[in-house]
């Protein structure tokens, strides 16, 4: 069934006069005449009782002018939430980002980009690198911000800023009052550690073979605030990003003198995906925002 059947049978279903239909719909009266025939022949049934020059909606008409009500008002309302979620200006961003960014990194981009484009909304999902991937591969986010994991050749990953990561001890361990540490004179306690697939584990465990240091990995969580936990509870230590969930009442945070000890974060997008003009704003705001850092 033809979508511009229905709007031709729609309005003459108002209108009820054929020529004064076809003038509004600014088609000839013949090809209104011929577009509601063959509706009609469609679906079984007159739609219309002709008697002369008059045509009046039947009992099936107004049947049938219900039902096509509901479906012109449900298309022109979504046809209207896409235009709104497109505007550049007002549309909507679907935002996926790591834990640890939301204490300060991803408030301070969006007030930044909030105060140039105050219209646009934001639907934000946090989770874990894997886990966002396989959401922007499905279109459930738009972008994402996440550690250098990508290894989807569909995926562009854009590099962003570097955070420096830290050996973190209870404030009571030995190595508390330390300004930095080498890795080797850690190497025999319990690390804390993050379940192998997340992009932090994959991290710690570069940072570690760099070292020449195998961790005696004691326990493995999925949270970063569980992990730092763990660590305040006095089971371990281990390497994280600052954040909110170090608390510098129970957790002190070491350097790392003889390696690099840092994770990369970067903007991930499906290449050659379609993105909003609102996302395009905030994809190109990002992208400038940390070249000029």
């Amino acid at each position: 069934m033809e979508w511009q059947r229905l709007e031709y049978f729609h309005k003459l279903a108002k209108i009820q006069h054929m020529t004064h239909a076809a003038e509004m719909l600014s088609i000839s009266q013949p090809a209104l005449s011929r577009s509601i025939a063959g509706l009609e022949e469609e679906i079984g049934v007159p739609l219309f009782d002709r008697q002369g020059r008059s045509i009046v909606l039947n009992r099936y008409g107004h049947m049938f002018l219900l039902r096509v009500e509901r479906i012109l008002k449900e298309m022109n309302e979504g046809l209207e939430e896409i235009k709104q979620l497109i505007d550049p200006e007002e549309g909507e961003v679907s935002l996926g980002f790591l834990h640890t960014l939301g204490t300060s990194s991803v408030p301070n981009i969006i007030r930044a980009f909030h105060e140039q484009f105050p219209k646009i909304t934001f639907q934000f999902t946090q989770n874990h690198t894997h886990t966002q991937l396989k959401q922007l591969l499905t279109g459930d986010l738009d972008l994402c911000l996440l550690a250098s994991m990508v290894e989807e050749s569909s995926i562009e990953w854009t590099e962003l800023w570097r955070d420096e990561l830290y050996v973190i001890v209870q404030t009571n361990h030995p190595l508390a009052n330390r300004e930095s540490i080498t890795l080797k004179e850690i190497a025999d306690e319990s690390f804390i550690s993050m379940k192998k697939g997340y992009a932090l584990r994959k991290t710690t465990d570069e940072i570690f073979q760099e070292a020449g240091v195998t961790p005696n990995i004691s326990f493995e969580g999925d949270e970063v605030a569980t992990i730092a936990g763990f660590v305040a509870a006095g089971l371990g230590f281990s390497i994280l990003p600052d954040g909110g969930e170090i608390n510098s009442n129970k957790i002190a945070k070491l350097r790392v003198k003889e390696v690099t000890c840092e994770r990369i974060i970067g903007m991930a997008v499906v290449k050659n995906r379609y993105l909003s003009p609102a996302a395009k704003q905030f994809q190109h705001f990002v992208l400038n925002y940390f070249l000029h850092q």
